[in-house]
């Protein structure tokens, strides 16, 4: 009996010794999770979009006569100033032409001074019943022939004037002169190509935003898209262009091939380290005030629905659902679904199922967004 009752001992003492060992292991398998706790913070909405630079104004300059190129009086990249001499053609055909009209002009004023004395004439026969009256009309009708031809040939002065003044090429407004093609003594028709005329004091950069993101703009900016939002421009080199631009306008229509909708900024311009042409990014950032961030590691889909594990009581995990209200690089803005304060599983959720216990590691946020 002594015998059986220390036997009995010994199983007693071994059961418990595997059932603590169980517990122990049963204990260090319960995961540790990242887990996160959701703190309101502002933070800023940033996107990057190929922009092409160009003039506020760049125009053609062009022959609006033909003849040869006599003197070319400005040199490229040379800067003008606006009604500036740039290019003088030959003009002595239009001199003649201007003299010819002249000419007409004296000549039309003669035969209408003596249609005026042969018509006082006239009169002073009709009155003396010397001859018909038919006569009379037919004298004031020499006068009128006589002062449309003066009207016509001042006419012919004002033009010749006109091509005369096409001899001389003037600048438009100030600028910066391009290449200039064609050189003194070169013989060009109407409408050549004598060079082009830039003003660069302020540059327009034009760029496209998707339709998506255009919308993620406007709910940034509580329904409104900013239209003198400041804006930054990154060169083609990668550096940033030290003066801030702002969007001037935008269109109204989405591009049925693109799907996006083209902007307008404008940078000041004063060192002219822009040129017509040139390519870049412009950077737009809106403010998110107290905005709930969700990194996207943290989210899973089920039937285009998003989920997170929030921690709740007894480190367990729950699925909840939520609605963005928009997605930035590497997170998604809580729109509704989350509380401030809620603690959700940073990452590792493929590792867990709902209802399931954690040993929860706190994750820190400012750690978080050091990193992105």
């Amino acid at each position: 009996m002594k015998i059986k009752c220390i036997v009995i001992a010994i199983l007693a003492a071994a059961l418990q010794s595997c059932t603590g060992e169980q517990t122990k292991k049963n204990d260090n398998d319960i995961a540790e999770i990242p887990v996160l706790k959701l703190v309101p913070q502002d933070t800023s909405l940033s996107f990057d979009y190929v922009a092409d630079i160009q003039a506020v104004k760049n125009v053609e300059i062009r022959s609006r006569s033909r003849g040869f190129i006599e003197k070319v009086l400005v040199d490229e990249g040379q800067k003008v100033n606006k009604g500036q001499l740039l290019f003088k053609l030959n003009d002595n055909e239009y001199r003649i032409e201007l003299n010819k009209a002249k000419a007409n002009l004296s000549s039309a004023k003669s035969a209408a001074s003596i249609a005026k004395v042969e018509l006082d004439r006239i009169k002073s026969l009709v009155e003396k019943k010397v001859i018909s009256s038919s006569e009379l009309t037919l004298g004031k009708a020499r006068l009128e022939e006589a002062e449309a031809r003066i009207k016509s040939a001042r006419a012919m002065i004002d033009d010749a004037n006109q091509r005369l003044s096409y001899a001389q090429i003037r600048a438009p407004f100030e600028g910066i002169i391009d290449r200039i093609p064609l050189k003194t003594g070169s013989l060009i028709e109407e409408g050549a190509l004598l060079t082009t005329l830039s003003d660069t004091q302020n540059m327009y950069a034009y760029f496209d935003i998707s339709e998506n993101e255009y919308l993620q703009f406007t709910k940034a900016g509580n329904g409104r898209f900013d239209q003198d939002k400041q804006t930054s421009l990154i060169l083609s080199d990668g550096s940033v262009y030290p003066l801030k631009g702002k969007i001037q306008t935008h269109e109204n229509i989405f591009s049925g091939n693109t799907g996006s909708i083209a902007f307008r900024a404008i940078f000041p311009n004063p060192k002219n380290v822009l040129k017509h042409g040139a390519s870049g990014k412009v950077k737009l950032h809106s403010a998110l005030k107290q905005s709930l961030l969700i990194p996207q590691k943290s989210v899973f889909e089920i039937q285009d629905k998003n989920y997170v594990f929030v921690l709740g009581k007894n480190n367990t995990v729950k699925m909840k659902s939520f609605m963005p209200k928009m997605r930035l690089p590497g997170y998604f803005v809580c729109g509704e679904g989350l509380n401030a304060g809620d603690t959700i599983v940073y990452e590792g959720i493929q590792n867990i199922r709902d209802g399931a216990t954690i040993k929860p590691v706190a994750t820190s946020q400012k750690v978080l967004f050091a990193q992105k």
